[in-house]
């Protein structure tokens, strides 16, 4: 049999039969896998193989991947097939395949990487396998269990905003103050290299929602999403964190995150919320917008601080803390914001 190149999010599959005789028939769900073959390399030219580093295709090559959605507005839009296409195309790098709905702009001209459905990966049984809480139990949201950790909230206006740097440096500063620091991405789709870049920061344990098989959390309910980060908590916990970081994928006005941040269980476990932008105006917005919810953020971070001018219209609107990088990483800055937090809630 010709080698067959595996994506990230099929990396507990290690025995499957190919079904090709369902193919025309079968409706996919989210998270089943199956055998492409690549027809044509346009956007990614590879896809993050089982240890996280890249995997390079081209046309011919077969690979395992599974059925997804994807929301990235500077990217792809992508849904799962309702029926039987000839061509498929590659929403993200991390092995998710679907129909794309709409491309940002600057894609136009690459275009997306199109395969071909050579068939559907099956069990002993022929049933197609998924990849969604294979081998892990699903644990229910539980918001009054006892934590003895804290928990920040690593929100963005958009994506793009900064608000994976801004976690990964979060986690960097609280590692410097000795502090033990767990992440926890829990929307998205399936991509390894945000948790290793936290990881390299100072993490001592960084997960996301694939642990729990899901190829992308978009178009996923609230109440799978909190059961999500039920099961990473859980996972987590092992390494006996204090602080527990937790991003959230995407803007305040997409789907999930919306649902999230309106949840007021979810909202009342989380100690802190740090906010990423992209420019000065959106961090009026958002601070407006986490204000409504009873929730304003304790430190303003993202691509805005990377020009002076814009720090200083923050500056103007505002006296949350504003920090750069540079302030993440400085033990008096952070531990002097921090601290001054910590008392705060004491009082609370």
């Amino acid at each position: 049999m010709r080698t067959i190149k595996k994506s990230i999010i099929t990396k507990n599959i290690n025995s499957f039969k190919i079904d090709r005789k369902i193919k025309k028939t079968y409706r996919p769900k989210s998270g089943d896998v199956a055998v492409f073959q690549v027809l044509n390399i346009g956007k990614h030219k590879s896809v993050q193989g089982v240890d996280g580093n890249n995997t390079y295709i081209f046309p011919g090559d077969r690979i395992l991947a599974t059925f997804g959605t994807r929301y990235a507005t500077a990217q792809f839009e992508g849904y799962l097939p309702e029926q039987y296409h000839t061509r498929y195309q590659i929403l993200g790098q991390g092995g998710v395949v679907g129909i794309l709905e709409s491309m940002h702009l600057k894609y136009e001209e690459i275009g997306p990487t199109e395969v071909r459905l050579v068939g559907y990966a099956v069990d002993e049984n022929d049933a197609v396998i998924n990849t969604i809480y294979n081998g892990i139990d699903r644990l229910k949201f539980n918001p009054i269990k006892p934590r003895d950790y804290q928990i920040y909230l690593s929100l963005g206006s958009s994506m793009d905003s900064g608000k994976t740097t801004t976690a990964a440096f979060l986690s960097r500063g609280f590692m410097d103050q000795k502090k033990r620091v767990a992440f926890i991405k829990l929307t998205g789709t399936v991509f390894a290299k945000d948790c290793s870049f936290v990881r390299d920061c100072g993490a001592k344990t960084a997960i996301d929602f694939s642990y729990c098989g899901y190829p992308s959390t978009y178009l996923e309910s609230k109440e799978t999403i909190l059961d999500i980060l039920e099961t990473l908590l859980d996972r987590v916990e092992r390494a006996l964190p204090d602080v527990v970081v937790i991003e959230i994928a995407d803007g305040l006005l997409q789907k999930e995150t919306k649902a999230l941040i309106e949840h007021r269980p979810f909202m009342d476990m989380v100690d802190g919320v740090v906010l990423s932008c992209s420019d000065s105006l959106a961090v009026q917005t958002g601070i407006q917008t986490l204000e409504r919810l009873h929730h304003p953020p304790v430190i303003i971070s993202g691509m805005f601080t990377t020009s002076p001018l814009m720090i200083k219209e923050v500056k103007n609107i505002t006296n949350i803390p504003i920090f750069t990088l540079e302030d993440f990483t400085d033990k008096i800055t952070f531990g002097s914001a921090f601290s001054s937090l910590d008392a705060l809630m004491k009082l609370v």
